[in-house]
């Protein structure tokens, strides 16, 4: 059960030592028994250990355990969730390739494809993740690398349909990609819907303590596997054990956690639902785009959720988050303290008709229920 594989990591590398907790490697030489065994050290393929850069026991753990939640192959552990996107996109992406983005996407892949891959001549659109027929119309076969999603999104809350998104994309010979950050493998495996590769910000839940940055990439092709790690070796980058184990530490806690915030962010957005002045997005809700494949692809929910503010002044907000006594200010979610944050996002699948939104973006932490309804309360009578 994933439960247990949250509390129980793979087995301790080494032989007649065995703790509850897995000890920190830290390396950057791998002493080698023998010339020849240095001489042949290609031949450890990206599994093995020739250099820290690629990983340390603690660090193949946390990727161990990572992919047995998934029900995949593997993962790669990387310096935070954006990072696990660029590389897995600068993996599979070359001059002249076309790249189509759902546009309810985390805000800084939207900024990496306009600023950094465009540089490198792969061409980007954006399109509606709730309007198939709209990604259909995009798709460029032969030319159409990449389909990037992420669902539901992390403030719009919009569900994606990702069988059919990754069916569809597939009969173009694209790949398709996603970030499951929200609901992390406890809620949703996209693997099984038909995606090729996950990533998740490991910062968020799985950190569960705000306390450190790391990404993952999870897969079951392993020759995209081994091409992801050849971009990294490329690249120089690797994740730094210490905080590999935070992200083990956090693991024990995260189906309890996960459980918690999901139930009360549910609750939260019922009672605020019921005020109708008040546009609540959060997938249980029968108003929510995706509300049914919420139902049919998810397990339940995790803490994250938004008010949507049409027409709300900016000093308004102000005012209201200014009035908080439980909820703290603040970007990021999924650790213990209850944040809420002001985002503003950009709709840009049609050029013609380009927006920006204001949202509330709430991650429900573990404080008491009661406090933080007195907080959003507050909140709500301060944004009419």
């Amino acid at each position: 059960m994933d439960d247990t594989l949250c509390v129980i990591p793979p087995e301790t590398p080494l032989e007649g030592f065995v703790s509850l907790s897995v000890p920190v490697y830290r390396a950057s030489t791998i002493v080698f028994p023998d010339a020849a065994s240095y001489r042949s050290r290609g031949n450890r393929g990206p599994d093995g250990y020739s250099y820290g850069l690629s990983g340390t026991p603690t660090t193949r753990t946390l990727e161990a355990q990572i992919s047995k939640i998934h029900n995949a192959e593997r993962a790669i552990i990387l310096p935070s969730g954006q990072a696990a996107i660029a590389a897995a996109m600068l993996t599979v992406l070359k001059n002249g390739d076309h790249l189509l983005v759902a546009d309810n996407v985390y805000p800084p892949v939207k900024d990496f494809a306009n600023e950094v891959l465009s540089g490198l001549g792969v061409e980007t659109e954006f399109f509606d993740p709730t309007n198939t027929a709209d990604l259909q119309a995009r798709l460029r076969p032969g030319r159409t690398k990449l389909v990037w999603v992420e669902s539901p999104g992390s403030t719009t809350m919009e569900v994606c349909d990702l069988p059919f998104i990754s069916r569809l994309s597939k009969t173009s010979g694209a790949l398709v990609g996603c970030d499951n950050t929200w609901a992390t493998g406890l809620l949703c495996k996209p693997l099984e819907l038909g995606v090729d590769f996950v990533a998740e910000a490991l910062t968020k839940y799985v950190g569960g303590h705000s306390d450190v940055l790391l990404g993952a990439i999870i897969l079951r092709n392993m020759e995209l596997y081994r091409d992801i790690r050849n971009t990294l070796g490329c690249l120089g980058v690797g994740a730094s054990p210490d905080d590999c184990s935070f992200a083990l530490r956090g693991m024990q806690t995260l189906a309890l956690r996960l459980r918690h915030v999901g139930e009360v962010s549910e609750e939260l957005a019922h009672r605020l639902a019921e005020n109708e002045r008040l546009s609540v997005l959060h997938p249980c809700l029968a108003s929510c785009l995706g509300h049914t494949l919420w139902q049919r692809d998810f397990r339940g929910s995790s803490g994250v959720f938004s008010l949507r503010l049409d027409g709300v002044a900016a000093d308004a907000v102000d005012q209201a988050l200014d009035s908080l006594k439980t909820f703290a200010i603040g970007n990021s979610w999924g650790g213990t303290r209850s944040l809420l944050a002001p985002m503003v996002i950009a709709r840009d699948h049609h050029a013609m008709s380009f927006s920006e939104t204001t949202y509330l973006r709430v991650s429900v932490g573990l404080e008491s229920v009661d406090d933080l309804w007195r907080d959003l309360q507050r909140v709500a009578d301060l944004l009419r």
